[in-house]
């Protein structure tokens, strides 16, 4: 019987290893330069480039200027700050997140983007082991994120880039955009007493605490809007004499000024005009 036990444990752990699933595959990264992450599979999807040119994100200089710098920092392996883009809706936070990517990126063959569902965050210390021992530099994007009170999202972020033994990666840098500053709704009981309330706004506060980077963005006024408009309309030959009142007559419909109602007036007139655009 002691003979046996060998050849019977080899057996066990074949069918072990029959049953077990396979090994994810090692991300190749050389396919393209964007990428979707898909946590259940642990795979990375390749997406093509994105064709909005930096220089056509009019209005926000400031705010591309700040971006940049960081981002070339990373680039570089110098240090650099996880950054949050916040502000109006439109206003081109994530426009500018991808361009400047582009930017930067044309000089750097080892820099990569890849973007994270805002509901997959909860994944994010997982994704950061992923891509730790790698050699290329990262840009992790998770666009329109936000938070509900208790989420553990918002602990699965604190801890990724702040807490955990390991750390986060030297070679990944995390780059949120969202329509709040802190991430989490406001809204506190007053009938709580004042030291529960002030523990909920310490807590609101300190997922946002995270960035070093805040980028606000504010609404846009009629100066930036129509500049935005020619901007576009001069550089893809849409000529049209009365560029500023259709462009105008065009926010009024939606309700708003931004780059992103700029933009879709512009596919339209391009559409009406028949000429191709490159988005």
């Amino acid at each position: 019987m002691t003979d046996q036990v060998p050849a019977l444990l080899a057996r066990i752990a074949e069918a072990l290893e029959r049953l077990a699933p396979p090994a994810a595959a090692r991300p190749d990264f050389g396919q393209a330069r964007l990428y979707r992450y898909v946590p259940a599979r642990e795979a990375f999807i390749a997406a093509p480039d994105y064709g909005l040119a930096l220089d056509l994100l009019v209005g926000v200089e400031r705010q591309k200027n700040r971006f940049v710098e960081n981002l070339g920092r990373f680039a570089r392996g110098l240090p650099s700050n996880h950054a949050l883009l916040w502000g109006s809706r439109g206003a081109g936070k994530s426009s500018l997140a991808k361009a400047a990517f582009m930017a930067v990126g044309a000089d750097h063959g080892d820099l990569r983007m890849v973007e994270l569902d805002r509901d997959e965050v909860t994944t994010l210390p997982g994704l950061f082991d992923l891509l730790r021992d790698r050699p290329e530099r990262f840009v992790v994007l998770c666009d329109d994120l936000s938070f509900e009170e208790g989420a553990a999202a918002a602990k699965s972020l604190k801890s990724a880039l702040e807490g955990g033994v390991a750390g986060p990666p030297a070679n990944v840098l995390f780059v949120a955009t969202s329509n709040r500053r802190h991430l989490m709704p406001r809204g506190h009981d007053e009938g709580r007493g004042l030291i529960a309330v002030s523990e909920d706004a310490e807590e609101e506060v300190s997922v946002s605490d995270r960035f070093g980077l805040w980028i606000g963005f504010p609404p846009m006024d009629q100066a930036a809007y129509l500049s935005a408009v020619r901007a576009y309309a001069d550089r893809f030959g849409l000529p049209v004499e009365d560029l500023d009142r259709r462009a105008l007559q065009w926010a009024q419909l939606r309700g708003g000024r931004s780059g992103r109602v700029a933009w879709q007036f512009i596919r339209d007139l391009a559409g009406e005009l028949g000429v191709g655009l490159p988005l």
